[in-house]
């Protein structure tokens, strides 16, 4: 079975990973990290009931009877646990050196910033660097809404102040509104809807309702007496009149289109033309070049539509969805066992009876007869994947917006062992495996087996479990291992998937 190696490298050593970092501190100085990142970990040691703070290097820098949080690199929250149930809390760096004292105060670090923290107190928050400089002195509430400015409530009205901590404008809102892109959509004193900057100037005032501004300068409209949906510009001129039931901007991709919905069907407004066109389908996913794969609830289906609502490809396909290898776009399609690669042309460049295994940045996996290869998708030519005889599929249902593009993939070679590799055809598991189970969501863990026994391994290749486990368990977020009747657990971390780049 593989043991785990110990490698401690200094906070500067990216290839390990901070999970496997923390198992090694663990094994090297006989407690648990709980946690790491930054070059520093937290631990708790339950014989003497005292927290320390762990260097990368396997060094206690720091030990305490109080409760120790990371924040981030060498930054920690301190909190005292009273027996008057009173908690005191102090911003610590990784020496112990109280940079906010002890004091009754709890802490909130928006958006995780490595720059500011607010501190609460008797009901008041102000705002704080991570030296211990006060930027913004103790007021009503105090709310991080954009990277660089904060609203601040006084006197029952919210103010705006910049992160110098200076008021930026006397302009008193209602509510502590969120940016998006430097702009903030609020309800006036005059009730109408406004967008503003981020000095509180105007820079729209509207007569009608705005539901949303994603899309600007086009914006949702909703009316207030029929709670239907419309779409204007800025200058509120009418794109969309206001009789739809629902309507939402498009989140991801390129964003060009707002979807209207009337009686189970969408209506596409075209950023680019500012036109409207009606669809006779109610669900509709953006490919490219104004296509649209759509789907029937009846048929469990998917064919292609164009913006104009002509069918390009007939509702008979299980799974289809667009692609970009190699800085050009295509559509993939699987009908049973037929599998189509269309490009910008709608052409199919895959040969008869060829099937795709992963899809990646920059080229493709596919299986032609009996045999795997690496396809350009720019001169479509294939290199053989030599002593790999089986590869695991991952189902069409594993990619939506955080998994862009294939892990890679777990192989059995001649000799009927598993490893895994990358888009390229690279080792990055070896092959020594009876087999391996990858789950098929987002995460970096990996299930190895090996003579009966099971291990736990990262795309990394580093060991987190060893090879002694009965049986394994997949539980949400946790997997567990059973050995001689006792389960120890393992919490996924998320896997980034961006092809071979791990």
């Amino acid at each position: 079975m593989r043991k785990l190696v110990f490698a401690l490298c200094s906070s500067v050593c990216m290839a390990q990973t901070n999970q496997y970092t923390k198992i090694l501190l663990s094994k090297k100085i006989g407690k648990e990290v709980y946690s790491y990142s930054g070059g520093y970990g937290t631990v708790y040691d339950p014989k003497t009931k005292t927290r320390s703070i762990v260097d990368s290097l396997g060094n206690i820098t720091f030990e305490s009877k109080y409760s120790i949080s990371h924040i981030f690199k060498n930054r920690f929250i301190l909190t005292s646990e009273e027996p008057n149930y009173k908690t005191k809390s102090a911003v610590i760096d990784e020496k112990g050196n109280q940079l906010l004292s002890l004091n009754d105060q709890s802490f909130n670090t928006p958006w995780l910033s490595e720059k500011y923290i607010i501190s609460s107190k008797q009901e008041k928050e102000a705002v704080y660097d991570y030296n211990g400089r006060q930027i913004i002195p103790y007021f009503d509430r105090i709310r991080f809404v954009a990277e660089d400015c904060f609203f601040v409530l006084k006197d029952k009205s919210w103010f705006l102040y910049d992160l110098e901590g200076k008021q930026v404008s006397s302009r008193e809102f209602k509510e502590d509104y969120h940016f998006e892109n430097d702009k903030a959509l609020i309800t006036n004193e005059d009730n109408q809807s406004e967008i503003i900057g981020k000095n509180g100037e105007t820079l729209h005032k509207f007569s009608k309702k705005i539901y949303d501004l994603t899309s600007y300068p086009f914006l949702i409209t909703r009316n207030r007496a029929t709670g239907k949906y419309g779409l204007i510009d800025t200058e509120e001129n009418i794109l969309a009149d206001e009789i739809y039931d629902d309507a939402s901007p498009e989140y991801f991709g390129t964003k060009e289109y707002v979807y209207l919905r009337k009686k189970g069907k969408a209506t596409v407004f075209n950023k680019k033309d500012k036109k409207l066109y009606p669809a006779n389908f109610k669900y509709l996913t953006p490919l490219f070049n104004d296509l649209f794969s759509v789907y029937s609830d009846q048929l469990n289906k998917s064919g292609i539509t164009s913006l104009q609502g002509d069918i390009i490809v007939p509702q008979e396909y299980d799974f289809i969805r667009s692609f970009r290898i190699s800085g050009k776009d295509f559509i993939y399609l699987k009908k049973g066992k037929e599998e189509k690669f269309l490009d910008k042309d709608l052409k199919n460049i895959l040969e008869e009876n060829t099937q795709i295994i992963a899809f990646y940045p920059d080229q493709l996996i596919i299986k032609k007869q009996d045999s795997y290869y690496t396809f350009s998708v720019l001169d479509k030519s294939a290199s053989v994947l030599k002593d790999i005889v089986f590869i695991k599929e991952q189902e069409p249902d594993f990619f939506n917006i955080f998994n862009v593009y294939s892990k890679p993939v777990v192989c059995r070679n001649n000799d009927n062992l598993y490893g895994i590799i990358d888009e390229k055809g690279n080792k990055i598991i070896p092959f020594i495996y009876d087999d391996i189970i990858v789950f098929e969501n987002s995460e970096n863990e990996i299930v190895v087996k090996k003579k009966d026994k099971y291990g736990v391994l990262n795309f990394q290749n580093e060991p987190l479990k060893d090879i002694i486990y009965d049986k394994y368990y997949w539980q949400k977020e946790v997997l567990k291992l059973d050995k001689d009747k006792k389960t120890d657990i393992l919490y996924f971390t998320r896997f980034k998937n961006s092809g071979s780049r791990l």
